[in-house]
């Protein structure tokens, strides 16, 4: 039975053998019928090791920063040369609604978007205080408008200027 089984692990062997032989056969034969005449397997290897130090050298020279998969990518902030509009929501009376103690302003959130007026372009910065009560400790702020899109940074006007001037006016986006 062993004697069997080692005649089959050898023929296996050199069959496996004769398939890469053949590969390497059919690989050649389809560079020299189908490759450029003055490129040569040489030739070939040489350009493909100069790409890839070439390569090597280049990302080594970029060195970039490595980002961690807890890290979310973050946007860049709107020009500050574009003019702002300041818009502030406070939530209504200075008493709380619940004890009618008063409240006090711990801090606010700020909502930048970028509106077109006609010729030109403004941002609309939305400030919301938030606000705590002294006795309940209850915390109370405005709510943001609704946009048209949510977390979006674009306004209404931007919008229909951008379907517009591509709908109406033809006009490419860019």
């Amino acid at each position: 039975m062993r004697s069997f089984t080692a005649r089959l692990l050898a023929e296996v062997k050199a069959q496996a053998i004769l398939i890469e032989k053949l590969r390497h056969q059919l690989a050649g034969h389809r560079a020299h019928r189908f490759g450029a005449s003055s490129e040569t397997a040489e030739q070939l290897q040489l350009a493909l090791e100069t790409s890839e130090i070439a390569a090597a050298a280049m990302t080594a020279r970029m060195k970039l920063p490595d980002i961690e998969e807890n890290d979310k990518p973050k946007r860049r902030p709107i020009p500050d040369h574009i003019p702002r509009m300041e818009v502030e929501l406070t939530p209504g009376s200075d008493a709380c609604a619940e004890c009618g103690g008063r409240l006090r302003r711990i801090g606010e959130d700020v909502t930048e978007e970028l509106e077109y007026v006609p010729g030109r372009f403004i941002v609309n910065r939305i400030v919301r205080p938030r606000l705590t009560c002294a006795c309940c400790e209850r915390f109370i702020q405005a709510p943001l408008p609704s946009r048209p899109i949510e977390r979006g940074r674009p306004g209404p006007g931007l919008l229909a200027h951008v379907l517009v001037s591509k709908y109406a006016d033809h006009l490419p986006l860019l």
